[in-house]
């Protein structure tokens, strides 16, 4: 028996045994949505209203989920708040996207401390999943280093910044979790220096049949862009698995990311990422001229010549010397060489690395040096003011000030 179903305008003869399919593909469609959608239901979080009306969106921030994701930066009208929000069309999103964002939004009820990005509302609004999260000012880490710091931040800065991520682990791996997604652009940092690790949609639980299982052999899906950052034995996929301890891997390579302002070319080569400075770059290489750093010597990767700490008329590129010219804290190269150890099991867990010796720079709260560290970079919200953000001007301002920190590839 043959049937029709309309599609794109056409009608096409459908069997009866593929209408049945069809029906339960789509009936399991509406499972997964349905079952996303009580994840969502009348869950306030944070007291912020699960209605869409009670925001107002801004300027777009970036996409992401194979562009099904749009992410809003909006105020929330009954306080004035700035948000983030991330709208995804659930429509389009397969059953696995389905059941990859309920995971996330199902850890994100449970998960609750300073360090980890807090969503503040979950609601479904039309066809669209709406999570709302605080607006963080500066951005991710990811983005500071490649629009102002791209020989990497002051080691200072970077020390804030580790310290946060480490306490954020320490968090995850305490409740059987392993982060599996551990970068620079997974680190937000909002405009008090508040450090807030993102990027829950790869997190995997330890935790099976009520027992916490020693190692995990699942390999995180949707992963082709966080690969660089991923240990060798989640690489490996070999029946030794792996556990937190691949997470502290991660924090390694983002260091050496901070630190560089890029990825290293000897990661995908199989030899272990290190610092850049004076004690890993020979000599000769140092005494080149800045045009052959970089990506010319195949020390790095990167587009050529990079300007130290973004600003070209003062950096030491321009007076001609080499970005690198500088001695790293012989602290923070062990806490690297830690972290990158290729046996998982001499790897140090986040509760022993946060006492480290390296984090005894830090004599401020990180609302009190952050804001100095970045310097030139000031946060969104600074040039907020006499211009209303409703009005054509204030939206121009907010426009300016997001393209000033280059926020397109923002990853929530």
């Amino acid at each position: 028996m043959l049937s029709t179903a309309s599609r794109r305008g056409q009608r096409i003869p459908i069997d009866a045994s593929e209408q049945a399919q069809g029906f339960s593909l789509r009936k399991a469609h509406e499972d997964s949505w349905d079952s996303l959608t009580s994840v969502a239901r009348g869950d306030t979080m944070a007291s912020f209203l699960p209605d869409s009306s009670a925001y107002e969106l801004l300027a777009v921030i970036g996409r992401g989920l194979e562009d099904l994701m749009t992410v809003n930066m909006a105020r929330y009208k009954p306080t004035g708040e700035h948000v983030a929000i991330r709208r995804i069309a659930l429509e389009s999103c397969t059953n696995d996207m389905v059941a990859f964002l309920q995971g996330e939004l199902l850890v994100s009820k449970l998960f609750h401390h300073s360090s980890i990005l807090p969503y503040r509302s979950i609601f479904i609004a039309k066809n669209e999943l709406w999570v709302i999260t605080p607006f963080m000012a500066y951005g991710s880490a990811r983005d500071l280093i490649s629009s102002h710091f791209m020989d990497g931040m002051s080691e200072l800065a970077i020390a804030y910044i580790l310290l946060g991520m480490l306490k954020a682990l320490e968090y995850i791996h305490h409740m059987g979790y392993v982060h599996r997604s551990v970068k620079a652009s997974h680190v937000l940092i909002a405009a008090d220096g508040q450090v807030c690790m993102s990027g829950l949609r790869s997190i995997f639980s330890l935790i099976r049949n009520g027992q916490r299982a020693k190692v995990v052999h699942d390999f995180p899906r949707h992963s082709v862009k966080v690969l660089p950052w991923l240990s060798p034995e989640v690489l490996q996929q070999n029946l030794q698995g792996y556990d937190f301890r691949s997470d502290i891997y991660s924090v390694g390579i983002t260091a050496c990311e901070l630190a560089n302002g890029h990825m290293l070319l000897e990661k995908l080569n199989g030899t272990v990422p290190c610092l850049l400075d004076t004690t890993t770059i020979p000599p000769e290489e140092l005494s080149m001229k800045p045009s052959r750093s970089g990506a010319d010597s195949g020390i790095c990767e990167g587009p050529g010549a990079r300007h130290s700490n973004g600003e070209p008329s003062t950096s030491s590129s321009s007076a001609g010397g080499h970005p690198y010219s500088r001695t790293l804290s012989p602290h923070f190269h062990a806490f690297v060489e830690l972290c990158l150890q290729r046996e998982p099991e001499k790897r140090p867990s986040a509760t022993t690395l946060i006492g480290h010796s390296f984090f005894k720079q830090i004599k401020r709260r990180p609302s009190e040096a952050l804001p100095e560290l970045f310097r030139p970079v000031s946060p969104i919200t600074s040039f907020e003011g006499s211009q209303a953000q409703d009005s054509p001007a204030g939206l121009a301002g907010l426009e300016s000030g997001l393209s000033h920190l280059e926020v397109d590839d923002w990853d929530f």
